[in-house]
């Protein structure tokens, strides 16, 4: 298996008409088995496919804002399997400090089946209402010059999407708007759990008094995965889905979508965007 972020692969490239072979860089996309062991009980409780790189952040992230995790003490090591004597580098042990396995009936709503009762929007807002997470804090209060920002300063720190053309971010920045830390996957859901994940395992969390910037549209998922890890300013480039409206008011989140040059718009809380003078310096 592989670590490689990204590959190199021939293709044909045509251009008015006239084709012509070069070599093209990808984004490297490989499966992640995520497994948690308890003394001698292990369980597999996820496999997606990622971006090799950041895996141990990608697992603490992903793990925390599920609610099966709460603290990084509750990780005591974190490990790649081995096969015989090969490296498998597309599955990693969570290895707990606690004796038991934790409840893991939050991880059912990824996979959802048919049936007659079915599954609605509202019920999901309040199974998240029913984990208790602490509220949003009143700010941080951002100028609109600040939101504006932002966008160039994700393109300019998007090492691998230069390269690759085919990534997604979620980068986290002060209310100057400086850059914090930013991490890169080829799922937006990905991006946002490894640098949840950096933030736990540096102890960073909660993300009070932080903006949000993701490539890509605003979910359901991308704002549950925020709230839980404590962020009040929600930005991305493209659209925002009823669903993720719905729970940027209920639970407090400024939710900003379609930010592209000096134009955006605030779907939810605006009472975080500050008018006047720019509160940063370039």
């Amino acid at each position: 298996m592989t670590r490689f972020n990204k590959k190199k692969q021939t293709i044909w490239t045509y251009e008015n008409g006239n084709p012509q072979r070069r070599k093209d860089i990808l984004a490297a996309e490989e499966p992640l088995e995520l497994l948690l062991r308890a003394r001698d009980k292990q369980q597999t409780v996820a496999i997606t496919m990622r971006t090799p790189g950041n895996d141990y952040e990608l697992a603490a992230g992903f793990l925390y804002t599920e609610g099966i995790l709460l603290h990084k003490d509750e990780i005591s090591g974190m490990t790649y399997c081995v096969d015989g004597n090969q490296q498998e580098y597309n599955s990693l042990r969570v290895q707990l400090a606690a004796d038991s396995m934790p409840e893991l009936k939050q991880l059912e709503r990824h996979f959802f089946t048919n049936s007659a009762c079915g599954v609605c929007g509202a019920a999901m807002l309040d199974d998240i209402a029913e984990r208790n997470l602490p509220s949003l804090p009143a700010g941080p209060f951002v100028n609109p010059a600040l939101i504006t920002s932002l966008p160039e300063k994700l393109r300019e720190g998007q090492d691998l999407f230069e390269t690759t053309g085919g990534l997604h971010a979620a980068a986290l920045f002060d209310p100057q708007g400086n850059l914090l830390a930013l991490r890169e996957d080829v799922g937006r859901h990905n991006a946002l759990d490894k640098l949840i994940g950096w933030g736990l395992l540096n102890d960073e969390i909660p993300f009070h008094n932080k903006v949000l910037m993701v490539s890509g549209r605003a979910s359901y998922e991308l704002l549950q995965k925020s709230f839980s890890a404590g962020i009040p300013v929600f930005c991305a480039v493209s659209a925002p889905s009823s669903l993720a409206v719905e729970f940027a008011e209920r639970f407090g989140i400024t939710l900003i979508g379609f930010l592209r040059g000096q134009r955006f718009n605030v779907y939810a809380n605006a009472q975080r965007m500050q008018a006047g003078e720019p509160v940063f310096s370039n």
